[in-house]
């Protein structure tokens, strides 16, 4: 196993730097497309959650009931509505009821003190107001992450293009995070919003190691380091990747399950934007820099 590891990572050692630049490139453009595609269709680049467009949550305690039946049978009286399972931390069970702003919740209660008698509807309502307010605070949350981080690399670097990449990477791995969820159909929310400013900082942490070992090495040819710290990354990687796994695979509640799953999309995406993608820049970079001395 630990062989057949070293010898894929050799091949990104030997892959030449505009194959490694190329590719990343291509996938991110995939990803635009696929985020432009779900903006002319929804007008919104990534489904938003009901704590964001606003709607209502009705909480159904000490039941068991499977949320994707409870949701067709909702269907069919024209009702469109998420439904999630979620254990108390006393253990009990139950579920929760998502619906759009806009649909008739009373129809929604009656159906359900018919189908549960006994247990009494818990309605929360979030007015449109609230979520766009949430909405806006996310998206300043993110900018204003990205303009700190991009600060942060320049004057570590002070050198334009490294600097650069570093940005793009981690601006590609929010892309790319953002196409899978519209593929997966995860929504936007305060949690998946938080996920994706985690994105930020671990894509710094890996694109600087990587970086600082390329452009600050003394004995080592370009090769070396970047295999050296391409061991590192990858051991980084899997042993995040394996935890978010266990996270997603034993969670009970869907705003752990989506958190999880951004992280994990993000991480995948700057495994390639990291390790291959910046990795070529920097090889091409470091060989024009030192042909012209």
């Amino acid at each position: 196993m630990a062989l057949m590891i070293k010898e894929k990572l050799e091949v990104l050692v030997k892959m030449d730097p505009k194959r490694m630049v190329l590719y990343p490139l291509i996938v991110f453009i995939i990803a635009l497309i696929i985020i432009a595609g779900m903006y002319i269709k929804t007008g919104s680049p990534v489904r938003e959650g009901i704590e964001l467009k606003g709607g209502s949550v009705i909480t159904l305690q000490g039941i068991n009931v499977d949320p994707d039946q409870l949701a067709s049978e909702l269907g069919k009286l024209g009702i469109e509505a998420n439904v999630e399972k979620f254990t108390g931390v006393t253990g009990g069970k139950g579920v929760r009821i998502y619906i759009p702003a806009g649909e008739d919740i009373n129809k929604v209660q009656n159906f359900l003190k018919e189908k549960f008698p006994g247990v009494e509807p818990q309605v929360t309502f979030i007015g449109p107001t609230f979520g766009k307010m949430v909405r806006e605070q996310g998206i300043k949350a993110i900018v204003y992450a990205f303009i700190g981080m991009a600060v942060v690399v320049f004057l570590f670097f002070r050198v334009p293009v490294p600097s650069l990449t570093v940005v793009f990477s981690a601006f590609s791995d929010m892309v790319i995070a953002v196409a899978l969820m519209d593929i997966f159909g995860i929504e936007l929310s305060q949690a998946t919003i938080a996920a994706l400013l985690m994105l930020i900082g671990y894509s710094v942490d890996s694109n600087i190691l990587l970086t600082t070992r390329l452009l600050r090495r003394k004995e080592f040819s370009v090769e070396e380091a970047y295999y050296s710290s391409l061991r590192t990354g990858f051991t980084m990687s899997t042993t995040t990747l394996g935890a978010l796994a266990s996270l997603w695979i034993f969670s009970t509640a869907k705003v752990i399950d989506d958190i999880a799953s951004v992280l994990i999309f993000g991480l995948l995406a700057d495994f390639m934007n990291t390790w291959i993608f910046n990795a070529g820049v920097l090889r091409l970079y470091i060989k024009k820099r030192e042909g012209k001395k």
